[in-house]
């Protein structure tokens, strides 16, 4: 019996077209709407044909709109220099993704940071002050 113990290959060719996609994007795509995004995720189905493509974005949720339409109007080009860099059967078609797991990640940390900073505010009266401090 043989473990597979190693990536699959189409984890290997979704990490190659998150690869790819963010160099094209970062060097290729002069769509002044799409700015500093990030892929950050690449999932890809059965048959190839098609693929989420997940980004977030420096500019913030409330700016997302245009960025998704500078990256839908490009999927055409993406897809087609894509598809010259990679060699898969079928060039997946490119559906792209909004990723709020960044941004949820940052809003649980500042809600736990406030979190500690309540719970410090009301410790600070059963730790003995600096000056009370036994030498």
């Amino acid at each position: 019996m043989t473990v597979n113990k190693g990536f699959t290959r189409r984890d290997r060719i979704c990490g190659q077209i998150r690869r790819e996609l963010a160099e094209l994007i970062r060097t290729e795509l002069k769509d002044p709407r799409v700015g500093m995004i990030s892929v950050t995720g690449v999932e890809i189905s059965a048959d190839y044909a098609h693929a989420k493509v997940f980004f977030s974005s420096l500019s913030g949720r409330e700016h997302i709109a245009p960025v998704l339409a500078g990256l839908q109007k490009a999927a055409g080009f993406l897809r087609r220099e894509l598809g010259r860099r990679i060699t898969i059967h079928t060039t997946p078609q490119l559906h792209f993704i909004f990723d709020e797991s960044l941004e949820r990640g940052a809003d649980l940390s500042e809600l736990i940071q406030q979190a500690v900073a309540i719970s410090g505010a009301g410790d600070s009266s059963s730790a003995p002050a600096e000056s009370e401090k036994p030498d």
